[in-house]
């Protein structure tokens, strides 16, 4: 265990090296954040009963949606890992004496994480000075907010074991980009990356809420807003704590299938 924890605490120093990248990531968060709020609000102004969800609560989740961007987006890719499988450095992966799986699952949360941290902070200081209805405001109370926490945590780890295992997928087939943008794609919009959850017609969006996407980035987001409240904020951290043991496992055995047969292509 202690092996892990080095690993991710060197990816997450070298993740927080890029400060001018992070600068760029926070002034595209902040168009892009802008963008979704006024154009939603004018679907709102339209028609405002037509919403299940509250213009304040959509704010807040846009917000942080931006600010946690690098947490939960399936689509950014570790291109080291990526690297490795396809141009043969795998081999020198294989001969380490720790497991593959847990040394690019600590590599994938530490970039993630460090990347965040370096985006995170401007964009919600303006956020929560921004005034109402466009700001970011507080969870509506502690639970929110500790349930928020618990989600946030829950949400990284089912992140990066489902983006882990579309990197064991891939091992299997010859070129990384077409398996990989069907899936993650998949994830992002059933995550409600692209639209929330909340706004999905009734049967779909029953179902999109009880797969794994759910649980990366709809679910906290969600919580710390007050749309998820009550007893509903423990069914839905117990939901995450499923996916995450569900996705590590299955992660894992697809991996340890794929390097029984793993070709080294280049090298």
């Amino acid at each position: 265990m202690r092996a892990y924890f080095s690993l991710f605490r060197i990816r997450f120093i070298s993740a927080v090296q890029y400060r001018t990248a992070a600068l760029a990531g926070i002034t595209t968060q902040f168009a892009w954040g802008f963008l979704l709020i006024f154009s939603y609000r004018a679907f709102y102004r339209s028609n405002p009963g037509a919403f299940s969800m509250e213009f304040s609560h959509l704010t807040s989740y846009i917000w942080l949606q931006q600010a946690f961007l690098n947490l939960f987006a399936g689509w950014i890719r570790d291109n080291d890992i990526m690297g490795a499988i396809t141009d043969g450095r795998i081999s020198y992966e294989l001969a380490r004496p720790i497991s593959l799986y847990g040394k690019w699952f600590s590599q994938i949360a530490a970039n993630r994480v460090g990347r965040t941290l370096l985006r995170c902070a401007p964009i919600l200081i303006v956020a929560f000075i921004l005034p109402e209805p466009i700001g970011l405001g507080l969870p509506p109370g502690f639970v929110h907010a500790a349930g928020f926490l618990a989600s946030m945590l829950l949400a990284l780890g089912v992140t990066t074991a489902f983006v882990l295992l579309v990197y064991s997928l891939t091992i299997f087939t010859l070129s990384s980009y077409g398996l990989w943008t069907v899936l993650v794609m998949l994830g992002d919009f059933l995550s409600g990356h692209i639209i929330p959850l909340t706004f999905f017609p009734g049967a779909a969006r029953r179902i999109a809420e009880l797969l794994p996407f759910a649980a990366m980035q709809n679910m906290p987001l969600r919580i710390y807003s007050g749309n998820i409240a009550g007893g509903d904020i423990l069914l839905c951290i117990s939901l995450q704590c499923f996916w995450l043991l569900a996705l590590s496992l299955l992660g894992y055995l697809v991996m340890k299938k794929a390097l029984t047969k793993v070709i080294v292509q280049g090298g």
